[in-house]
């Protein structure tokens, strides 16, 4: 098939063990799974039913273990936000897929930076308008290379925290999700037929805060990798 101008490039994320990449369909994620962090937000921790927002595939900023990738300040804001997640990629698709097999579609696991024009999105929020302009910009989802879930399971807890140059800021367990990771893939799949190469950023810990160009932004999840990026 011909195309009227040259087709982008698709979006990728490195699979640790190979020289194999791993496509990006869609970023799907959740908002204020954890309790701490939706009291720190404003919101009551209760076990509502979850919800989403979406990035763009190429928002994914792929960064190679024991490197530094730099990432640049986003325009139009003064308030940007460090948020550290779980990533879940998804392997196998499926509609209205069952708590209890809801692991079987996972083909693995990686950490990433929700990364968050703050001002904007709480802007936005208050207006009852959608958090594209806060959430879904370039280089808004720096990611670590995938680790197959064959190789090291389907984590229920770990530790995950984040630091901004060398100072703890977010630390949680992954135990401390309020939806499980079964439980958002079996959620979201009755609003969306979920696809082989779709990410899930499962939601950060309580702590995010600003950060400024020059910044080492550095996380992890115990057991799964860790990521470091530079804002410039």
């Amino acid at each position: 098939m011909d195309y009227v101008i040259p087709p982008a490039p698709i979006p990728a994320v490195p699979v640790i063990g190979g020289k194999d990449s791993f496509p990006v369909r869609r970023i799907y994620c959740v908002g204020r799974n954890y309790a701490a962090h939706a009291r720190e937000m404003g919101s009551d921790p209760d076990r509502e039913p979850p919800f989403f927002f979406c990035k763009p595939a190429d928002a994914v900023v792929p960064v190679a273990p024991g490197n530094t990738t730099e990432t640049a300040y986003p325009s139009q804001t003064a308030n940007y936000h460090h948020e550290v997640e779980l990533v879940v990629a998804i392997g196998r698709g499926g509609r209205d897929i069952g708590i209890e097999s809801a692991n079987g579609h996972v083909y693995g696991y990686a950490v990433g930076f929700d990364m968050t024009r703050r001002d904007l999105q709480f802007a936005l929020r208050d207006k009852g308008r959608p958090w594209e302009l806060g959430k879904a910009f370039d280089q808004s989802a720096p990611i670590s290379p995938i680790v197959p879930a064959a190789r090291i399971g389907h984590p229920a807890a770990g530790r995950i925290w984040l630091t901004v140059n060398g100072v703890l800021k977010q630390e949680g367990d992954l135990a401390d999700l309020i939806w499980s990771v079964p439980e958002t893939i079996a959620h979201l799949s009755k609003y969306f037929e979920l696809c082989p190469g779709d990410l899930i950023f499962t939601g950060t810990p309580e702590g995010v805060g600003p950060v400024v160009r020059g910044d080492l932004v550095a996380g992890a999840v115990e057991g799964i990798g860790e990521i470091s990026i530079r804002i410039t």
